[in-house]
């Protein structure tokens, strides 16, 4: 099962479809971002990296 590479806690294959980059990265989720961001928190994440 996927899960957040920032926080651990693990999301459904569907969460990771939609989410997840290219190279298959989870860098937000419910629960380590508001749901309304979780998109806006993974592109600032993926930029500090």
């Amino acid at each position: 099962m996927p899960e957040c590479d920032h926080c651990g806690a693990h999301v459904s294959d569907q969460f990771a479809r939609v989410f997840a980059d290219e190279r298959g990265h989870i860098r937000a989720c419910p629960n380590c971002s508001a749901n309304a961001g979780i998109a806006e928190v993974s592109r600032e994440r993926a930029q500090k990296v």
